[in-house]
């Protein structure tokens, strides 16, 4: 899959125009669809010298990207009529999906066995169902 990744509330916590600590298990988890085969593009608001420095601090933490904000890392407005800042990925991952972030484990689990957020949430669901176990009745001697 090509997957395209938000920086700022997504790899690092928001702290725009500064970059913040990085979120639980984004850098190794992204690492992992790596090694698995996925090529992962940076896709952030940041321009210039703030993206310079977002994709430095990836670098600086074992992540580097096959592309930033393009499809490929060649493209250019001028060599590509067709260029859009719209990537034509299979995925994004961002903060401002609807209904947030899952957590970074919860996404290498959809990426890696083609599940769906809801997959996710039902096999939980019919795991605690799996797991109860009714009260056991009391009798009025047990104390």
């Amino acid at each position: 899959m090509t997957i395209a990744v938000d920086f700022d509330g997504t790899i690092v916590d928001h702290r725009y125009p500064a970059i913040g600590k990085e979120r639980p298990f984004a850098i190794e988890t992204l690492r992992m669809l790596q090694k698995e085969g996925h090529q992962l593009i940076l896709w952030s608001v940041r321009e210039g010298e703030l993206l310079d420095e977002a994709v430095q601090w990836c670098h600086e933490h074992g992540l580097d990207f096959y592309a930033v904000n393009r499809d490929y890392p060649e493209e250019l407005p001028e060599n590509n009529n067709h260029f859009s800042r719209k990537l034509k990925v299979d995925l994004f991952i961002d903060d401002r999906n609807i209904g947030g972030l899952p957590e970074w484990g919860q996404i290498y689990q959809m990426v890696h066995s083609g599940k769906t957020f809801a997959d996710l949430i039902n096999e939980a669901r019919r795991q605690r169902i799996d797991d109860f176990e009714p009260p056991k009745k009391k009798h009025w001697w047990n104390f």
